[in-house]
């Protein structure tokens, strides 16, 4: 699954290069793909055409377009699932293989005609969704700075890059779950975006184990927390993500490469850097987790008895 650093890098491809533009055409070439808008294609088709794309936003995974038309606004909600992808190009490029929905936008100097939505498996999609309040009043997500989201996006809470994000509030969220605590991280109703591969990264960096109960985890142990998964995204963001799947894309077809950079993820029998710097033999150990793996270092990370 693309993480929230991948969507935070389609986020701002969206807004360079489709807000502030219209959109005149929409053609849908697979219904699948829009199969949580309950309403259907030509339903989907007459609402989107016509209304102007006033801010791309972001909230941990995810992503939508607000528009403003001659209807009530409304959001255009983008999931990529495992392999959805957004693409903006110019209208004369050959469709892609998988191409699902086609959206016509307004000329712009120096910027393609067309967005297009491409997705392989299927498992993502585009649907409208009515905007609702925040509940805490403040901004949606990245992105815009009114205090709504899409109704189907409100039960997501807020990610770490969110400027409204604070350890104090990642602490209080914590403990208000009993579990483990990368299960508790994993949670996006605990904390948006975090998946597995920057959750290992980031228990790393602040010498925390996945298994730790979070009903004894301390403040000071969520400042490090706070901080390692404000820095672990950060420096995915700057790379443009990770991509170990040639689909994770931003809008112009340009992978990331912070799988480079990894520091506990996928290391499996290789020595932990921390310990090594140390003059310390450790290496990082693979465990499952969830029915995925989880990679930590047996020595800086203590596993709780």
């Amino acid at each position: 699954m693309p993480e929230l650093p991948e969507v935070e890098v389609v986020r701002r491809g969206l807004a360079d290069w489709v807000v502030g533009r219209s959109i005149e055409s929409v053609q849908v070439l697979d219904p699948r793909s829009i199969r949580r808008h309950s309403a259907g294609t030509s339903d989907f088709e007459q609402r989107l055409s016509g209304s102007v794309v006033s801010a791309a936003v972001r909230r941990g995974k995810f992503l939508w377009l607000l528009l403003d038309g001659p209807r009530q606004p409304t959001a255009l909600v983008g999931h990529l699932g495992m392999s959805g992808q957004l693409l903006v190009e110019e209208s004369i490029e050959p469709d892609e293989k998988h191409l699902k929905v086609r959206l016509g936008l307004s000329p712009e100097a120096g910027k393609p005609r067309e967005l297009r939505f491409i997705d392989q498996r299927i498992f993502g999609g585009m649907f409208l969704s009515p905007l609702v309040p925040t509940h805490d009043h403040l901004p949606g997500g990245m992105g815009s700075e009114i205090s709504w989201l899409p109704e189907a996006a409100a039960h997501i809470a807020r990610d770490v890059l969110d400027p409204v994000s604070t350890p104090e509030s990642l602490y209080m969220a914590l403990r208000k779950r009993n579990t483990q605590l990368k299960r508790a991280i994993l949670d996006q109703e605990v904390i948006a975006g975090v998946g597995n591969i920057y959750a290992d990264e980031a228990l790393w960096a602040a010498k925390l184990h996945g298994l730790r109960s979070t009903a004894t985890i301390r403040r000071p142990d969520v400042e490090r927390l706070h901080t390692a998964l404000v820095d672990v995204m950060g420096r995915a963001l700057e790379a443009g993500g990770t991509s170990f799947d040639a689909l994770y894309v931003n809008v112009n077809g340009a992978s990331g490469y912070f799988d480079r950079s990894l520091n506990a993820y996928g290391r499996e029998g290789k020595p932990c850097y921390r310990c090594e710097a140390a003059g310390i033999e450790s290496v990082i150990r693979r465990d499952a987790f969830m029915g995925r793996s989880s990679y930590s270092c047996p020595r800086c990370q203590r596993k709780p008895r």
